[in-house]
């Protein structure tokens, strides 16, 4: 009786752990994905400022270089983060078990 009663208790720690692991994979998933959106929105404002600077509209030089270099840094940032996830991949595959 003892054995069944930890048995059942296993299965529920068991599935509670599952859970969590797929609300950590969730939360860095939405993480990684919302910072994909920062970067692409802040290519989209990039080329809206330099374009309204292009056409002649109410935009100084200084809002395009600023918009530029901080699309420019996003995209930096986004590549490291794959190199890194990469290096970390390839690392794990060479490990011996």
């Amino acid at each position: 009786m003892k054995i069944e009663g930890m048995i059942n208790q296993l299965k529920i720690d068991s599935n509670q752990l599952l859970k969590t692991e797929k609300q950590k994979d969730s939360k860095f998933d939405n993480v990684l994905g919302s910072f994909i959106e920062e970067v692409k929105k802040s290519n989209a404002e990039s080329v809206k400022v330099t374009n309204d600077f292009i056409l002649g509209g109410n935009t100084e030089i200084h809002e395009v270089m600023i918009a530029a270099e901080k699309a420019k840094t996003d995209l930096m940032l986004l590549t490291e983060i794959r190199n890194k996830a990469l290096d970390t991949y390839n690392e794990l595959t060479r490990m011996q078990v």
